[in-house]
């Protein structure tokens, strides 16, 4: 009300020169909060929560009739409620989506779901919502409330890459027969096609890591295989502590079951250790060999820092840890400047299963296939990254010293995931790799 009331007192007729007055009058309040009442505590929530153009349309608007209920929910609403301590501001906001989706209320989702996407709550959030909405609240609804996020993605210029659901590039999800069961993810041509490619994730991750290079190589017609680790994704947590040799055994039996090999095997981090063993154990089912972020062995004192993260995700969950891991991840350059991409990997950690977590730490930290590279017969590539202290580009030189005829590629601008920090480079690298090999 004090803001409209300066308006006509300043006798300010356009709208716009008021809403720049009640901003102007919002800020030196700002400034003196003895002068500062619920009325101006809600606008600034409000804005937050908003954006200033629909806030100053319903201010500036405001009449004789209908005042005093902008004022109403201003001071209620936007500040009582708004302001709340006990919930954080992107939950209120998904909040509103679930209740208004629920009650068909489709001119404030509307609303508050374009100011959700401009107040950056990152879309998989959002996509979640809805996704529960679908079962509370019914699938019309849901169906509603996709297009109308569709609409507002469009009108913001920020749709999603596609991903069409037709038969050559729909990702079909199965589980191996034999045990422990392991989530398989099949992408790609079902017969003949290019060669075959199998993308094993890292530590504390699943199978999504390979999801945007999977695409690309699917769409390249070959056809590609992810899986979850024992332990990780949807896969079996059998009772630990595992082996690398455990590891190595799921893979083979994977490959087997598959049928399509010799394949061509991607692997970062864990998922380059259990390649190693592959290739020395299991020749046959291997054509070529992509060792990303990865080791062959650590050094003596490493052991006591694993046992120290199995300690802690022992006593804290893998909530102890998850800072740690994402440091390690990725570079400080690149958690500065893609911090959506950042918090989607640390949910990924933070859903990993403990036990399963710490059963394998116990496989990596004592893998040990340095000494018996040199028997490794197929072609192989390994990529560092040089900013990578979880597997410094010494490890990877180490490893391609020993595997006869190993390329060595170095990222100058990745950490440990370098897939996700350079993932143009890290296809074209992949690429020229399977063009050599045939």
């Amino acid at each position: 009300m004090l803001a409209l009331k300066i308006c006509k007192d300043l006798e300010v007729p356009p709208p716009k020169q008021c809403s720049t007055t009640n901003r102007h009058v919002e800020h030196e309040m700002t400034q003196t909060d003895e002068r500062r009442d619920d009325f101006d505590r809600g606008v600034k929530n409000r804005r937050a929560t908003l954006g200033d153009a629909w806030v100053d349309q319903s201010l500036d608007n405001a009449n004789e009739f209908n005042a005093e209920f902008q004022s109403l929910i201003t001071r209620y609403a936007w500040h009582d409620i708004w302001g709340r301590p006990g919930l954080d501001h992107t939950t209120r906001r998904m909040l509103v989506l679930g209740m208004t989706m629920g009650l068909a209320r489709w001119e404030e989702f509307e609303l508050h779901c374009r100011a959700a996407i401009r107040g950056g709550v990152p879309l998989a959030t959002i996509k979640e919502v809805l996704m529960q909405g679908a079962i509370y609240c019914g699938v019309p609804a849901a169906n509603t409330a996709f297009k109308i996020t569709m609409d507002i993605l469009r009108g913001e210029g920020l749709l999603p890459a596609p991903a069409p659901l037709s038969a050559a590039a729909r990702v079909a999800v199965h589980h191996t027969f034999s045990q422990p069961q392991l989530a398989v993810a099949l992408q790609g041509p079902s017969q003949d096609g290019a060669a075959p490619i199998v993308l094993s994730h890292a530590l504390g991750l699943d199978l999504h890591m390979w999801d945007a290079l999977a695409a690309q190589l699917a769409a390249a017609n070959h056809p590609v295989l992810r899986y979850d680790h024992r332990g990780h994704g949807g896969s079996a947590v059998p009772a630990g502590p595992y082996t690398m040799d455990d590891l190595v055994d799921d893979a083979a039996r994977l490959l087997r079951e598959w049928g399509r090999g010799p394949v061509v095997w991607v692997g970062l981090s864990m998922g380059g250790m259990v390649g190693q063993g592959l290739a020395v154990r299991h020749p046959e089912l291997i054509k070529g060999l992509v060792l990303a972020n990865t080791t062959s062995q650590y050094p003596p004192a490493a052991g006591a820092v694993f046992e120290q993260r199995i300690g802690a995700v022992r006593a804290g969950g893998m909530a102890a840890i998850a800072d740690a891991v994402l440091e390690r991840y990725f570079s400080a350059a690149f958690r500065a400047a893609q911090p959506e991409a950042v918090a989607t990997f640390r949910a990924k950690v933070l859903n990993t299963d403990a036990a399963g977590y710490v059963a394998c730490c116990a496989a990596v930290g004592k893998v040990d296939w340095l000494e018996r590279l040199n028997t490794v017969a197929c072609p192989t590539l390994v990529i560092a990254g040089a900013l990578d202290v979880g597997a410094p580009p010494a490890m990877s030189q180490a490893m391609a010293e020993r595997i006869p005829g190993a390329e060595l590629v170095i990222f100058d601008d990745a950490s440990h995931l370098s897939v996700i920090e350079q993932p143009a480079l890290f296809a074209q690298t992949l690429r020229a790799f399977l063009a050599r090999i045939g």
